[in-house]
């Protein structure tokens, strides 16, 4: 199918080389069709003065009518030929020649010249002339025919190697979107050519991104490292604090959410680093679903009834249910209902539904949608959405016609290996850095 593509490369150069093929090949035919004519109108003109002059000469000599000639009236001459024969003379001149074209079948040049009160009259067949242009006309054109039937697939298959190297650099660039980050186009011809100026800058610019990504995974697990031991203390501290006191249970409260905020990093930065491996085992998907779900301690809705055994990590599934589940507590509204289907699970909630960015740009990190950033550190998703791709599963954002978040996880093997709206979130580029809503 691509290489029948009326739009390729390929097609709009051997369109380009036959337009120009025809352009050089008519005005060519034009040159030749011209000179051709002339040609033969002086061929034509020779032979009418030839035969005027015999007939003139014939006529003085006898004073009767030339067999090769006809005598007439002056009134009596076709109008072109009067025109031009009393045009002749008050030149100086006496012949008068036309060329009779009117008739599609015969062509006649005539010639006339004044004898007396009477002029005579010659014309010469000019049909030959006529067909052999024709004739011209037509090996031209079946001449240009021949040629761009052989220029038009030498065309197209010249413009081969160039689409070959565009196609490579376009599967690269495919590799890198999908994480790929070591992916490089390389170079593609012998020649330095623009294609190669193309695919040296695209290199340049995915090693740049590389590094940058690279850079900020680094930032984040350090940050998440460095985090922890000084958390340990202020947990071991929280601890110590006098019970039943308001200012504890928020010292408490504080301290607990900045954990769940180190632990979603450092999950968050093995995810980046593509450390992260599915250990699959047959899993009965509604009961494991309505157990995770009732340990949330959360009032949410389980319909499980076409639920399936399904080859998956059980834990990594618990993830990202509880996050999801969550996020649709925490930002959306009751009744927050949870279905499973064969392979699939749905959360939907009741409330706003996702923002409008996170469904067109993909969320972000450290993003809650919220009007304040007081619940949630918008690293829920992120964590789902990572958890997904490592099972290589499909996690989907939409909103309810009649109100509401949408939230799909597509366990079903068939999505695997497929490119979906969720990626790990160790695959570079084709990461979008989640936030919730």
């Amino acid at each position: 199918m691509r290489f029948l593509n009326p739009l390729s490369l390929r097609w709009k150069t051997a369109a380009l080389t036959a337009a120009a093929c025809c352009a050089v090949a008519a005005v060519i035919g034009l040159l030749v069709h011209d000179e051709t004519r002339e040609r033969g109108m002086r061929v034509g003109k020779e032979r009418v003065s030839a035969a005027l002059s015999a007939a003139e000469r014939e006529y003085a000599r006898t004073g009767e009518r030339p067999p090769s000639a006809d005598l007439r009236a002056p009134d009596a001459l076709p109008g072109p030929l009067a025109r031009d024969l009393a045009a002749q003379a008050r030149e100086g001149g006496a012949y008068g020649i036309w060329y009779d074209a009117e008739d599609p079948d015969w062509y006649w040049m005539w010639g006339a010249v004044a004898v007396g009160d009477e002029v005579l009259v010659v014309r010469t067949d000019m049909s030959g002339e006529v067909r052999g242009l024709q004739l011209l006309d037509r090996s031209i054109l079946t001449s240009v025919l021949a040629a761009l039937a052989v220029v038009v697939p030498l065309a197209a298959l010249a413009a081969e190697p160039v689409n070959r190297r565009l196609r490579h650099g376009a599967r690269t660039a495919r590799l890198i979107a999908d994480g790929d980050l070591d992916a490089r186009i390389g170079r593609t011809g012998r020649t330095h050519d623009e294609i190669t100026e193309m695919s040296a800058a695209v290199d340049a610019m995915a090693g740049a991104l590389q590094r940058r990504l690279e850079n900020e995974q680094r930032f984040t697990a350090d940050v998440a490292h460095e985090l922890r031991t000084p958390l340990m203390g202020l947990v071991t501290a929280a601890g110590l604090l006098p019970e039943d006191d308001e200012a504890t249970e928020l010292v408490r409260d504080r301290v607990r959410a900045l954990h769940g905020l180190i632990e979603d990093l450092l999950e968050i930065s093995r995810l980046d680093a593509g450390a992260e491996r599915a250990r699959l085992d047959p899993v009965p998907l509604g009961e494991l679903v309505a157990d995770v779900v009732r340990r949330t301690a959360t009032d949410t809705r389980v319909t499980a009834g076409d639920a399936r055994v399904v080859e998956t990590d059980p834990r990594r599934v618990e993830r990202v249910v509880v996050n999801l589940v969550t996020n649709a507590h925490r930002h959306g509204a009751a009744p927050v209902e949870v279905t499973v289907t064969g392979a699939r699970i749905v959360v939907r909630d009741h409330g706003p539904g996702f923002p409008a960015a996170l469904l067109d740009q993909g969320p972000q990190r450290f993003r809650t949608g919220a009007s304040e950033r007081r619940y949630g550190h918008g690293l829920g998703l992120t964590v789902a959405q990572g958890q997904a791709g490592v099972l290589g599963a499909r996690l989907t954002f939409a909103n309810a016609p009649d109100g509401g978040a949408v939230a799909t996880l597509d366990l079903d093997p068939a999505v695997r290996g497929r490119t979906g709206s969720c990626a790990p979130a160790g695959a570079g580029p084709r990461v979008r850095p989640e936030w919730d809503r």
